[in-house]
């Protein structure tokens, strides 16, 4: 048995859940799902960011103490677990006293060995990202991530954290381990970015200016900056650093990213272990975004669509198909409501549904019984399991929809429903029958409900039709 550790971003606690992080989530989930049914030993860390000026700001906004609008939020996004169906073992807070005291520990680690230092600094700060902005990143003076936020002009003492030390270590790293970031593409974006040279940037901001966040070791008037205090979350969810033994069977691990957290997860974060003298993170997976009419989806620009929201109406497995489904993994998708609902009626009900409800039926109009055996065709489950292996959530579920219509092709040429001799009809359904249990032994890690049901329904020597998998809308 291996050991696999997964880990998403944590998640901004300044608005509720966004269709993005759903997404993110999700294929994390499907990742670890499949992980334990070939075999592993899976830990599966989320949480939720919970310092910062954004925060703060949201906080005052709402004429709320800090830490009570955090838990008002924070069990938002664990809400996802049930509504979602995901079966993560950790649910770090970067507010929880075990994620504070790590975070202290790995500034500690840095500052022994010297990469930590104290200056005045100028710089245009992106309160949106929570990161410092050179002019060469902004278009028309704005952040192009956040164009309609004002940057702001940070004029103070604040510690630095090294990192133009590690630009040799950082190519060296990324040269010598080509697959640590998946695409391949953003694995060169990155190295060109550090190819041009490393600053050092801040990692804590005066307390006076700004309370919210955890308190500098040795320092009662600075508080660190959000990026350095809740990326240690990804380690502190192992019991870093009192449980090295736990640490040391699953770090280095995989994690998932947005495409704007390329900078954060593959360089900076990497920097700072080598500076911590930690392994680096095993691989890093970064998505593209989710747009809305081809306008990128954020909490700033108010076009967000809450997962929750379509949980409720359309169902859970529903709304994993659609984002793993339609969705691309690497590259920018659009989503709209009349693209699921079309996708929904489709694939759902008119496919998959549609054909485990006929071949039920028959089976039990015909009173045939059979002894099917899950797990058979190794072809399919050889092309599945490179597909998953390359992250392509969509292209997993292309084949296995593929199947599904050979299904319904055969079904329509030999058209069983018009024929009377038992013996006649049973040579017809069985292969379509033990098909769909096929189909739904590798469907688990995706649409896990109803993969469930259909086994069970056709894992029966006698199979008879249930409750509609996914009435038509």
């Amino acid at each position: 048995m291996k050991k696999y550790y997964i880990t998403t971003t944590l998640p901004y606690v300044n608005a509720e859940p966004h269709i993005g992080f759903a997404a993110e989530i999700i294929r994390a989930d499907v990742l670890a799902r499949w992980q334990r049914q070939i075999g592993n030993e899976v830990f599966f860390n989320t949480g939720t960011d919970e310092h910062g000026l954004k925060i703060y700001r949201k906080s005052k906004e709402r004429g709320m103490d800090a830490q009570e609008y955090c838990d008002e939020y924070a069990a938002k996004f664990e809400n996802l677990k049930n509504a979602l169906n995901l079966t993560y073992d950790s649910f770090v807070r970067t507010t929880d006293e075990h994620h504070q005291k790590a975070a202290q520990e790995f500034w500690n680690l840095c500052q022994k060995n010297g990469d930590i230092y104290k200056k005045n600094y100028q710089v245009k700060y992106c309160v949106g990202c929570e990161l410092e902005k050179t002019e060469s990143e902004l278009i028309d003076g704005r952040c192009p991530l956040h164009p309609n936020q004002e940057l702001e002009l940070i004029d103070e003492e604040n510690y630095f954290f090294r990192f133009s030390k590690y630009q040799d270590k950082l190519l060296k790293f990324y040269q010598k381990n080509s697959d640590f970031v998946a695409p391949a593409h953003r694995l060169k974006e990155i190295t060109e970015f550090v190819k041009r040279g490393l600053k050092d940037f801040s990692i804590s901001r005066l307390k006076k200016k700004m309370p919210w966040g955890v308190a500098v070791p040795g320092d009662e008037e600075q508080v660190m900056y959000v990026w350095f205090d809740a990326l240690v979350n990804y380690i502190d969810a192992l019991d870093w650093p009192e449980d090295n033994r736990k640490f040391k069977n699953f770090w280095p691990g995989i994690q998932v990213a947005g495409k704007d957290n390329l900078r954060q997860q593959t360089a900076m974060w990497q920097a700072m272990l080598m500076s911590a003298g930690l392994p680096n993170s095993r691989q890093v997976l970064i998505f593209g975004f989710i747009t809305s009419g081809g306008q990128k989806m954020s909490k700033s620009l108010g076009n967000v669509v809450n997962p929750l929201e379509l949980v409720e109406k359309y169902g859970t497995d529903a709304t994993r198909y659609f984002l793993l489904s339609e969705l691309q993994p690497f590259e920018d998708s659009d989503f709209t409501i009349a693209k699921f609902e079309e996708k929904y009626n489709a694939d759902l009900a008119n496919g998959l549904g549609n054909l485990t409800a006929r071949v039920s039926n028959l089976l039990e109009k015909n009173n045939i019984e059979l002894k099917l055996k899950i797990g058979n065709d190794k072809e399919l489950k050889k092309r599945f399991t490179k597909l998953i292996e390359e992250y392509q959530f969509n292209e997993c579920l292309k084949i296995l929809w593929d199947k599904i219509r050979e299904c319904d092709e055969f079904l329509s040429a030999k058209t069983p429903w018009k024929l009377t001799e038992q013996k006649e009809i049973k040579k017809i359904l069985e292969p379509v029958a033990r098909n769909i249990l096929n189909i739904a032994e590798l469907l688990q890690p995706f649409l896990p409900a109803t993969a469930e049901k259909i086994i069970m329904q056709f894992s029966a020597q006698q199979i008879k039709k249930g409750e509609s998998l996914f009435p038509r809308l």
